[in-house]
């Protein structure tokens, strides 16, 4: 069986690695890279527990609680809706712009307000915890020098232990930044 959220697009085929833009349509946001382990882990158990919320919930109504099956219905729902946030938190590139697609809050930079996109040396967080360690991290150098978290960075979630990954996804989103920048 198919899964399309799990399958690679042509960027990731070995005949298109040497496309920066390998996408056909550039007006779609796309995020440039796969999700990484750790954040598919991390909502593949958010879903488990959502199926045994709903199980729960089923004998509840079984029961004849209706209010508590109620409950439990809501509570999974919420709960799915997290797991699939998760899913898309991350950067998107687009010609209209980069977006970073957060668990609550998603910023979007136009290409024109963008003077630079770099990757640069600097403390990370570590799986998005306060703890930072020293890592890279892909940043948008906003014209005017207006600060943006950053974009990508080699200790988040889709890439912890993945160093190529997040070189290929940098290089891809500094390729979408160089290429409309220009127009």
């Amino acid at each position: 069986m198919p899964l399309p959220f799990l399958t690679a697009d042509r960027a990731f085929d070995a005949s298109a690695a040497d496309i920066a833009l390998p996408f056909d349509d550039h007006d779609r946001w796309r995020r440039p890279y796969r999700p990484g382990p750790w954040r598919v882990a991390a909502a593949a158990t958010l879903l488990l527990l959502a199926s045994f919320v709903l199980i729960a919930g089923m004998i509840i109504a079984f029961a004849g609680a209706l209010s508590g099956a109620t409950a439990c219905l809501v509570l999974a729902l919420v709960v799915i809706a997290c797991a699939m946030r998760l899913l898309r938190m991350g950067a998107w590139v687009s010609r209209h712009g980069v977006r970073r697609v957060g668990f609550f809050v998603t910023k979007t930079v136009p290409w024109n307000r963008v003077a630079a996109v770099r990757t640069v040396q600097q403390p990370v967080k570590w799986l998005g915890f306060p703890r930072t360690v020293q890592g890279q991290a892909l940043i948008v150098v906003r014209q005017g020098g207006e600060a943006v978290p950053p974009l990508l960075t080699d200790s988040n979630a889709d890439f912890l232990g993945r160093r190529e990954a997040f070189d290929r996804a940098a290089d891809t989103v500094e390729a979408w930044g160089d290429e409309y920048r220009r127009h």
